[in-house]
């Protein structure tokens, strides 16, 4: 059968995105193809807001028969945190017959060539693209997200990451010419002469393990990233967040077939409950390059144990902000109020620690006690979230019941400064839906080995919890951030200073403990955000993460270079 897309049509369509793309990350200023307002869909073959919700709803409770080889069971069971069951089921793999069926495809994929690669890489995004509604919803109802939330985080922003890796692909493969003639003098003698053949190859078969929160706008970089650089790509969901990846697999495979590849090159691998499949597919020897995001435990046991893989984590962190003075006290408070509130703090660049210095902080206002500005962040938080309505559009549904028994066991921890309460969602009336919680510790030097308040704020509370730490000075916020970073991780840190000398000591901290760096937010931009194209997502030099998203480094190891020289 011949192929539907041709290399000729898809580099005319998507080689102006593509390049467009390569100038953004090199200079590094605010691009987007994907609109972020979801009036902008509905037209050009897109799906508006009825008919994407109408795809979504057409999807629950059948079988998404992805037309995989060595399919041997079908499993599912996602329950939407907003309290509807889904009851879509998914192949389940026969890994002995699948992953042959993988690797068989490579070798035409490969030889296919970096700008074929990426060209059908774009044109995958473009059919997710079209689909962004019904994707929002997917990823609403698996993870918990509000609908604009999932709308935007899993939709046109996780598609600006994906294009994002397939861009820093295409720019490391193309840095080696495909051939060269190498012409060596020899005094007297005739030169040598050689032709030289330089080629990309792909490690094997990638595995990305998704992530329950974001299983889009995380999955993604690494999906992307590895195919884009010639490898097959198993995808490996969130037992609780299939059906997002499961349909982006769906539209991989029917892209790969209408452009003449083996659909084969992606695949879906679901599994029973509490099959486990992560640990035995991670140690297989036909994996060769794993994309992770998740706990620290699991992270660190690929890092450990799948050696003969290239693995990326994104793990946990204690992302840390500093409150030393501020020349925006209201715009400051309102700015950290929503970053704690967003998505009820289950993002994993949410801050946790706010280090405030105990004798008080300058501001515009006047000064303020750790007490006063402690009490304020409160008020702020609770005047955010205090019109229900409102509150549900931020906050969403919270995830599973860890995070729930994570809030819940932070009042006992210290002194609480906002407490968390229930919010009723009319829509949905078994969401669990939580504000968050502020609790006072102390982080004094003198406390700082072995205390239980040690113990609480030097480890990740993932959920919507956050300690107002109260530190002897400005200085020992800097030395306790350190610490921090270097030990437990960040992805994100914050500080809020009017002092240049302190604002340089802060910075000094991040660039020696490789740490992503925000200072005084005030506006419409926080935190526990970062733009495709411009920012980078953790940086890969703490223990947070051993790779950022999206750098050089993210995708430069997916495959290596195979040179062949001849004579002439």
């Amino acid at each position: 059968m011949a192929a539907e897309l041709t290399a000729h049509q898809l580099i005319a369509q998507h080689r102006p995105t593509l390049d467009q793309t390569l100038e953004a990350i090199r200079t590094r200023a605010y691009w987007s193809p994907h609109p972020e307002h979801p009036k902008a869909y509905g037209e050009n073959g897109s799906l508006g807001m009825t008919e994407g919700k109408a795809a979504f709803d057409a999807v629950l409770g059948t079988r998404l028969d992805l037309g995989q080889p060595g399919t041997d069971d079908w499993v599912g069971g996602e329950v939407s945190p907003y309290g509807i069951a889904l009851d879509v089921t998914y192949p389940h793999a026969d890994l002995d017959v699948l992953l042959p069926a993988m690797r068989a495809g490579q070798g035409a994929w490969r030889d296919a060539g970096a700008e074929t690669r990426a060209m059908i890489c774009l044109e995958i995004l473009k059919r997710i693209a079209d689909r962004t509604h019904e994707f929002a919803h997917a990823v609403m109802h698996t993870s918990g997200q509000a609908f604009m939330m999932a709308f935007q985080a899993g939709g046109p922003h996780a598609q600006d990451r994906g294009l994002e890796a397939v861009a820093y692909a295409y720019a490391e493969q193309v840095r080696t010419p495909d051939t060269a003639e190498w012409t060596k003098p020899q005094g007297k003698r005739d030169p040598i002469t050689l032709t030289k053949q330089f080629t990309p190859v792909p490690r094997g078969i990638a595995l990305v393990i998704g992530c329950n929160t974001f299983p889009t706008w995380n999955g993604y970089p690494g999906l992307f990233a590895s195919l884009a650089t010639g490898n097959a790509v198993l995808v490996k969901p969130h037992p609780r967040a299939v059906l997002p990846l499961a349909l982006t697999v769906g539209i991989a495979r029917e892209v790969l077939a209408e452009a003449g590849f083996d659909p084969n090159l992606v695949a879906l691998a679901a599994e029973r409950p509490g099959e486990g499949i992560a640990k035995t597919l991670a140690v297989r020897p036909e994996i060769r390059i794993i994309d992770y995001t998740g706990s620290t435990a699991f992270g660190d046991w690929l890092e450990t144990h799948a050696r003969q893989a290239q693995v990326y984590t994104e793990k946990a962190g204690v992302n840390t902000v500093i409150v030393e003075s501020t020349a925006d006290y209201k715009g400051m408070l309102s700015n950290l109020a929503f970053s704690l509130s967003l998505y009820s703090g289950q993002m994993c660049t949410t801050p946790q620690n706010l280090l405030v210095p105990r004798e008080g902080i300058r501001t515009d206002e006047g000064p303020k006690s750790y007490d006063e500005v402690v009490a304020d962040l409160a008020r702020s938080v609770g005047g955010l979230l205090g019109d229900d309505a409102r509150a549900n559009g931020l906050l969403g549904a919270i995830v599973n019941p860890d995070v729930k028994a994570r809030l819940e066991a932070a009042a006992g921890l210290g002194e609480v400064a906002l407490p968390s309460r229930e919010i009723a969602n009319p829509e949905f009336p078994d969401a669990v839906v939580r504000t968050p919680v502020i609790v006072k510790l102390d982080g004094a030097r003198k406390y700082w080995e072995g205390t239980d308040d040690e113990a609480a704020y030097m480890s990740e509370c993932f959920g919507p919890v956050s300690f107002a730490v109260a530190v002897d000075s400005a200085a020992d916020a800097v030395d306790l951030l350190r610490r921090t970073v270097r030990d437990k991780g960040a992805m994100t840190v914050g500080a809020y200073t009017t002092d240049e000398e302190f604002e340089r000591a802060v910075e000094e901290v991040c660039l020696e403990e490789s740490a992503q760096l925000s200072l005084n937010l005030t506006g419409g931009v926080y935190v526990n955000q970062t733009a495709a194209f411009s920012d980078f997502h953790g940086s890969g030099g703490n223990p947070a993460a051993n790779a950022a998203l999206c750098d050089g480094a993210f995708v430069a190891n997916r495959f290596r270079v195979v040179e062949v020289r001849r004579e002439l």
